[in-house]
């Protein structure tokens, strides 16, 4: 067999420079743990978690008949691989691991999740969680509704391969693997193209969960402030619950955007740092309209709490006022009711109709002095 026996053609094994300076060190170690420098040893089958995958040479993307094949022609200088995996086993990962020298912390990582979004660097190697968010369609907000759902992106990047490791059933990159495809010369420019195409998708999604709360807030809004919405208080708590869900999933995207941004990292070309920082910027349009959600939300809670302490405030004053009202026949006819025989007006011809008549006054000068005074 030819070299590695691509597309009928030899595979150069003359290594580039930059990965000779960066392997040579560790030669002998790797020796013992990488298939792509121990000669022809027997090629793993595929992990059956690879959802897609493909070996690009300028570009373009070029057959081969296994992903070992293709990963030990990219580590000898021939393009890149790029593979996408979804919930992937322990053995998946570490089948992975040896073929292209994973650390066994960031495979750790995509095995059991990080809550949030990191960036690590394991030697000349990158490892970056991004978390993702997707909004949840629904008629009516109520206070139970489910707004958004949450899952991760976990990026492994070399100098001649991107794995994306994918939890959650949204953020799909299948859509986006067919747009970069349509254009070699961005996946020319090698994996970091491919960090920063995922990085920008996962932004504008940020960016579309913005618009469709900003609905629902406008909405909840509206129904708190409206004629008897003093009682939509859960509605008002169950969106920020959903907010806080949402802001933990943004907020700590900043710094791993500022350090691809402004720091040397070996895989990252120095210009595509104007790329990643204009990333940034979109980033924190989409932070500050969280936090400025947030201070909303927390304003229409205190004013919905505030509506409705009035409103039972006023509902105990309109009681009261009715009870002193009733309280008048009650008290005259407990008097009478005593049967004394030398009570006053007893044996009065019109006894009956004068206290009916007193009975009466009271109760409307009553009834007149609390609605001036707008009990009632």
């Amino acid at each position: 067999m030819d070299g590695l026996g691509l597309g009928g053609s030899p595979v150069r094994i003359a290594m580039t420079s930059t990965w000779h300076r960066r392997r040579l060190p560790a030669l002998s170690h790797l020796s013992r743990r990488s298939p792509r420098l121990a000669g022809p040893l027997p090629l793993p089958p595929d992990p059956s978690s690879v959802v897609a995958w493909a070996w690009y040479v300028d570009g373009v993307a070029r057959p081969a008949p296994s992903i070992s094949v293709a990963a030990r022609a990219a580590a000898n200088g021939d393009g890149f691989v790029w593979l996408g995996l979804k919930d992937p086993t322990d053995a998946d990962l570490e089948g992975l691991g040896q073929q292209f020298d994973l650390h066994p912390l960031a495979i750790e990582d995509a095995v059991h999740g990080h809550t949030r979004s990191k960036l690590e660097m394991f030697g000349e190697d990158l490892f970056m969680v991004i978390s993702t968010v997707a909004y949840v369609d629904h008629e009516e907000l109520t206070d139970t509704s489910e707004i958004v759902t949450t899952g991760q992106v976990m990026i492994f990047l070399g100098d001649h391969f991107v794995i994306t490791v994918r939890s959650g059933e949204h953020a799909q990159l299948s859509t986006l693997r067919a747009s970069l495809e349509a254009n070699p010369a961005r996946l020319a420019r090698g994996p970091s193209e491919v960090l920063y195409a995922i990085a920008d998708k996962i932004i504008d999604d940020y960016q579309d969960v913005v618009a469709e709360f900003e609905v629902d807030l406008d909405d909840v809004e509206t129904r708190v402030f409206s004629r008897g919405g003093s009682h939509e208080v859960d509605r008002v708590y169950q969106l920020k619950r959903e907010l806080i869900e949402f802001k933990r999933c943004v907020v700590p995207l900043g710094p791993p955007l500022l350090r691809l941004a402004t720091r040397d990292l070996p895989v990252i070309p120095p210009e595509a740092k104007a790329y990643f920082r204009e990333l940034a910027d979109h980033h924190t349009q989409a932070r500050e309209a969280v936090a400025s959600f947030d201070e909303v939300l927390s304003s229409i809670l205190q004013a919905g709490l505030a509506r409705a302490s009035v409103a039972d405030n006023e509902d105990m004053r309109k009681i009261s006022a009715w009870v002193a009202i009733v309280a008048v026949p009650t008290m005259v006819a407990g008097i009478y009711g005593m049967n004394f025989d030398n009570m006053p007006e007893l044996h009065w011809h019109y006894g009956y109709f004068a206290v009916l008549a007193l009975i009466l006054a009271f109760m409307v000068g009553l009834w007149a002095g609390f609605k001036r005074n707008r009990w009632l």
